[in-house]
């Protein structure tokens, strides 16, 4: 073989990529928002399925859009703006001309729009969870602030809060205000307001009008009822971050008038760093030139588009490898599950299989009822053939000309790619794919899978999913049913709420429960399989002790699989399964779980599971993920527990926390992270999330953390107070749950590539503290932070490195040089936990250090940055960088001015009588010596 035909499948698939980055129609699908010649392309609005139609909410959207267009142009000094947008039109609302989906879903929608209000309405915000400079999740819309003009008064035009979110979504800086901590009392020990720029100008207001500062405060709480009021004329053009909603706010905060004292998120986030510094440093800035003075942008260009017919193909490899370790057969199970339990009623559906060729099992036949699916499950294919070559281009060909038949061309389509096949040539179609507007979800069997399967995925904006060859593993049938329509209606999407599996000894049991809650429970479903000819005995007892025996479960001798599909709403509360191995020898048994909502008004808890990015290099670690929630709302307290399997090793459990520490960089929001770097192998790992909720824990957060838009409560116009209608809350229901939950979700596949053959070196250093909190209390600050781990956030570390300065410039740019605290009593504690240290920095920084410009010594503010060290000497990030002021008030100023005039005026009246008095006894010696000496002259006379 040459050289040439050695690398001429990854060749060709480097040109192919490379290709179609060169082609504009094709740069854009499943790559999300571009930035190109200045102008963002790709963007994608979705509204949900659950909002009423409302042709105004689209002309709304349109308006809101290009003005934030011609105003993001401006604030970015002309640098960036919206080209073209698409709005992904509900499939519940009427054909009007529309463009057909092509690929976008809405589950990867940058904005979307929903009727789900949170504790404070019609907030807008951006679910942030990676970090400062990191991009958010989503924008969040209601279809109200959308549509009622008189929002605007509050939350100012709709273009500039859409900028404002837009800077969350994409540049990962965070808000200016803060509604906990709306004063502070600065270094000069003043009350101020927590804004950006301090150049913005208003009053303070108690509960019956204006009043002066000093009502605001009493011993240093801040008054209940007192708040300060805007002025709606102003002359300060900063910030965007702050309050969009300022006629003469045209920027966002610079270093000149970054206010780095406020008690906000931006400064907490980013280490005191202005938003626009922030915005400079990213890819976009990056990659980008502002535009000359003589241009303009055009005007954003928008698309309409709306799924049609909901079609989807089983593409099924049948190559001999299939043969191995119970692939088939697994395959057989969960294709059967997915077309019985998971596709969507009215959906069509067609199978193809391949090895070296294509061929059409079944041409598509749209789902109406049991019988549609059942003749369905019978074209699967049940056997496999002796030819060991796999064409996954062929297969995918077969596939596109069967659903083209529908409509003449695959948009909007789904391939579900299953193989196990190491062909090395599948990015010879991937241009065919992308033209063809389908989306490819990919399951790898297998190690031998070829590396680049997932590029159809990636480019396709579809998922990505592995299956070890473990016969215990129940990854197959978890990535089928993690596969949805993509539409963004929970209420008509499967729920998982079980995904077990376990080796099973002769006679012995797999026992264990699920709970049911209330928000699910129609179309309940449990599935079991096995991996022999016989199926096990099989109990199942409902909350109320009713008993299903085996005869009530459907059962498919041939694909091995019992079924049972509770009539009904499933009874909330704990089901109870056990699964008895009656079989001569050791045998796999699995169960899954799984049910739709209960009702429409109630949106049932679910949980999505993904990483950071699906491929790293060791020792580079993975970041995990679980977002858990209740429709918008966060769910609090829940155990999560990530499920990792590589190819070639045991399972990993991992918990994942939503502690504010590590890799979770945002307390109490609902999404669940943590570092993994147990890399056994190379290769691909599978990753599922497990979730349970105790009914005796508060679990539902009723308001959305993080980063939303101020609104306003009111201005001063014209000499006069003018208060804004307040927010509208959404209410809450004081309900206690009476059930917790259960819930399991596939997170898909990642790939690693490095890891060393034998035992690895130390190479993991501890995690960055990323929160890092300075409280002052007379001359002495206490220092508060999760403790990080030996290994990132695992174990504990072996000390910390705590360094102060006076200048925040020395301490961001030079930190090894910064005066370093004695921490040498702080023993590290186990990673998670709360760490609390006090010391007494006028102890270390009487001496000469660097003031920053403008700013006095009498503030006396300093600069704390804290890292931490393992036993291998190796060293954390700098954590963020938290301030604190220290500074004599004025009050006990005069009272010490007063003592020390008391003290003096007393010591110098005791000096005073004391040489009153040693004067009179001085005084009186001398007198009376002379007296002795005149008797003696005066008797010497007389004798």
């Amino acid at each position: 073989m040459t050289h040439r035909d050695n690398v001429g499948p990854l060749g060709s698939l480097k040109f192919v990529t490379l290709l179609v980055a060169l082609i504009p129609e094709f740069l854009f699908l499943g790559a999300g928002v571009q930035l190109q010649d200045n102008g963002y392309d790709g963007l994608l609005v979705a509204i949900n399925p659950q909002v009423s139609e409302d042709q105004n909410l689209i002309a709304n959207i349109k308006e809101m859009i290009t003005e934030a267009s011609f105003y993001l142009f401006n604030a970015t000094k002309r640098r960036v703006f919206f080209r073209n947008i698409k709005i992904l039109i509900p499939a519940t609302w009427k054909a009007n001309n529309y463009s057909k989906v092509k690929q976008e879903l809405y589950e990867k929608a940058n904005v979307i729009v929903t009727d789900w209000y949170g504790v404070h309405g019609d907030d807008p915000y951006t679910l942030q969870y990676r970090g400062c400079g990191k991009e958010g999740k989503y924008i969040h819309f209601t279809s109200n602030f959308l549509v009622n003009d008189d929002l605007t008064a509050g939350y100012g035009p709709r273009g500039r809060v859409f900028v404002h979110e837009w800077a969350h979504l994409r540049w990962g800086v965070f808000d200016e205000y803060n509604d906990e901590k709306p004063f502070y009392i600065n270094g000069q020990n003043q009350i101020k307001v927590t804004r950006c720029s301090s150049d913005i100008t208003g009053i303070f207001v108690c509960e019956k009008g204006p009043c002066p500062q000093e009502n605001c405060i009493i011993s240093k709480l801040f008054k209940e009822g007192c708040m300060f009021i805007y002025n709606s004329t102003q002359n300060a053009t900063a910030s965007i971050m702050f309050m969009q909603s300022l006629s003469s706010v045209a920027e966002f905060c610079n270093a000149r008038t970054h206010n780095q004292e406020a008690p906000n998120l931006q400064n907490q986030m980013c280490s005191l760093r202005s938003a626009w510094d922030v915005i400079a440093d990213s890819a976009d800035f990056n990659h980008s030139c502002p535009m000359n003075e003589t241009e303009f942008p055009p005007p954003p260009v928008f698309s309409l588009i709306q799924a049609g017919d909901k079609v989807v193909c089983l593409v099924l490899d049948v190559s001999s490898k299939m043969a191995e370790a119970d692939r088939l057969l697994r395959l057989q199970q969960a294709a059967e599950f997915y077309l019985m339990q998971i596709v969507e009623i009215h959906t069509f559906v067609g199978i193809i299989s391949f090895n070296s060729k294509g061929e059409i099992r079944a041409q598509l036949h749209q789902i109406n009822s049991d019988d549609d699916r059942k003749l369905l499950v019978s074209h699967l294919p049940m056997t496999v053939s002796a030819e060991a070559e796999t064409s996954i281009c062929s297969g995918l060909k077969k596939g596109f000309e069967v659903v083209e038949k529908l409509n003449g061309k695959a948009y909007g389509s789904v391939m579900i790619l299953v193989t196990s096949g190491n062909d090395e040539h599948v990015g010879n179609c991937l241009l065919t794919v992308l033209s063809s507007g389908s989306t490819i979800h990919s399951i790898a069997l297998g190690s031998s899978v070829v590396k680049n399967l997932e590029e159809l995925s990636r480019h396709t904006g579809g998922l990505k999913f592995f299956v070890p060859d473990k016969s215990n593993s129940n990854s197959m049938i978890d990535a089928f049913s993690r596969i949805s329509s993509g539409t963004g209606d929970i209420f008509q999407q499967r729920i998982q709420l079980e995904s077990a599996g376990e080796n099973v000894k002769p006679h012995h049991q797999l026992k264990n429960t699920v709970t049911l809650d209330n928000s699910v429970g129609n179309d309940t479903t449990f599935l079991v399989t096995w991996q022999t000819s016989g199926p096990p005995e099989i109990a199942l007892f409902d909350p109320n002790g009713r008993k299903y025996y085996a005869n009530n479960f459907t059962t498919n001798p041939a694909l091995q699989t019992a079924r049972l599909c509770v009539p009904g709403t499933a009874k909330p509360g704990l089901w109870t399964y056990t699964l008895n191995n009656t079989h001569h020898s050791l045998q796999a048994l699995k169960v899954t779980v799984t049910s739709r909502a209960s009702s429409s008004a109630m949106p049932p808890a679910t949980v999505e599971a993904f990483v950071e990015r699906d491929s790293t290099r060791f020792p580079q670690p993975v970041m995990i993920y679980a977002n858990v929630r209740k429709g918008i709302y966060p769910i609090l307290n829940a155990t999560v527990t990530a499920a990792i399997e590589p190819e070639a090793a045991d399972p990993v459990a991992l918990d994942l926390f939503d502690n504010g520490a590590g890799a979770d960089i945002i307390k109490n929001d609902g999404i669940y992270s943590r570092y993994f770097f147990s890399f056994a192998v190379n290769g691909r790992y599978s990753l599922k999330v497990h979730v349970s909720h105790s009914p005796s824990i508060s679990g539902l957060a009723y308001s959305i953390p993080g980063s939303r838009a101020m609104y306003v409560p009111g201005y001063i116009a014209n000499g006069s107070i003018q208060m804004n209608a307040p927010r509208k809350s959404a209410g809450r229901s004081e309900e206690e749950p009476k059930w917790g939950f259960s819930r399991v979700s596939s997170g898909g596949s990642f790939s690693v590539l490095g890891v060393p053959a034998g035992p690895h070196p130390d190479v993991f250093p501890p995690c960055k503290i990323t929160d890092l909190h300075a409280v002052e209390v007379e001359e002495e600050v206490t220092l508060s932070w999760t403790a990080p781990g030996e290994d990132y956030d695992q174990g504990h570390a072996n000390s910390y490195e705590i360094r102060i300065s006076k200048s925040l410039q020395n301490i961001q740019d030079d930190f090894n040089n910064a005066i370093l605290v004695n921490a040498s009593k702080l023993n590290p504690q186990q990673a998670g936990t709360k760490e609390v240290f006090t010391f007494s920095p006028r102890l270390f920084t009487n001496g000469p250090d660097h003031q920053p410009d403008g700013e006095t010594q009498e503030s006396h503010r300093i600069y704390v940055a804290i890292r931490a060290i393992d036993r291998n000497s190796l060293k954390s990030a700098v954590s963020n960088i938290a301030q604190a002021s220290l500074f004599i008030p004025p009050n006990s100023a005069l009272i010490l001015d007063r003592d020390n005039l008391i003290l003096k005026g007393v010591l110098t009246a005791v000096g005073l009588i004391g040489i009153i008095c040693l004067t009179i006894v001085v005084t009186h010696c001398i007198l009376n010596r002379k007296k002795r000496a005149d008797k003696k002259k005066n008797g010497t006379k007389l004798i």
